[in-house]
């Protein structure tokens, strides 16, 4: 796609993936609409994407939680905008903990964050782009939507169900030439960690596989009109979820052993 006055919307835009992916858009020339919590964050993101495109960019604040949020920035988007040509799916956190230990009201709301905020965005966008025959929706799940890790359990079963809704929804949107794409990335260097493992062990034990945000941006902005299924980083993780697809016994081994430094 030729991004070139295309609305390209980003939940979670404030910061980490969902900002290098405002940024290497509006690099194309993309109309860049960015949407999260921290309003000062998002004026910031705004502001460099008009410098880089060197037309109008956008930012909304957003709870991705709140239904009565999700239809009131959608409102603006259409009034103020108009049709979004891709939508990027950024907005989620991350806690790792035992299970056994683990509040499950932190757990119900990110469900609320991951799954359900996720949905309620996608479903009005959809409606529009399945009118128009036209449109790109990236879904942001994790590696460990596919090989899940100790102290991820609930990430995790978060991760599987985007995962899951993301590989339907491509089926149904297919046959109006809207694309759904699921990125699955592993460790990103971003401040998710900051939140996800208050140690900063993680990131520390996990070494040269962390991945770099703007590199990873700028693949999936190139992505952005092709009709790819997915995007797994890095490639030593995609390899492993083979195995612990095709060997069970040696996927366990793998997310037990080699990818689990929490």
């Amino acid at each position: 796609m030729n991004l070139e006055d295309k609305v390209v919307v980003v939940t979670g835009g404030s910061a980490g993936l969902g900002e290098q992916i405002c940024y290497e858009a509006a690099k194309q020339g993309a109309i860049v609409v960015t949407c999260a919590r921290r309003i000062q964050l998002i004026g910031q993101v705004k502001e460099t994407c008009k410098e880089l495109s060197g037309k109008e960019a956008y930012a909304f604040q957003l709870d991705i939680s709140d239904p009565d949020s999700v239809e009131s920035v959608l409102d603006k988007i259409s009034e103020e905008v108009g049709a979004v040509d891709v939508l990027v799916n950024n907005a989620g956190f991350g806690l790792f903990e035992d299970f056994i230990s683990f509040d499950l009201e932190t757990a119900r709301r990110m469900f609320e964050v991951n799954v359900l905020g996720m949905m309620y965005f996608t479903q009005r966008v959809a409606i529009d782009m399945v009118a128009r025959k036209t449109g790109h929706i990236f879904n942001v799940s994790s590696m460990a939507g596919k090989m899940a890790t100790a102290k991820s359990t609930v990430y995790s079963a978060t991760k599987f169900a985007v995962l899951g809704f993301s590989n339907a929804l491509r089926l149904e949107l297919r046959p109006a030439n809207v694309y759904v794409t699921t990125i699955n990335p592993g460790p990103i260097e971003t401040e998710f960690f900051d939140k996800a493992d208050p140690s900063g062990s993680y990131l520390e034990n996990l070494g040269s596989i962390v991945l770099d945000p703007q590199k990873l941006a700028k693949t999936i902005v190139k992505t952005m009109g092709s009709p790819k299924r997915e995007i797994n980083r890095p490639r030593v993780m995609e390899v492993a979820n083979r195995f612990y697809a095709l060997f069970p016994n040696i996927g366990d081994f793998l997310a037990g052993n080699l990818f689990d430094m929490k």
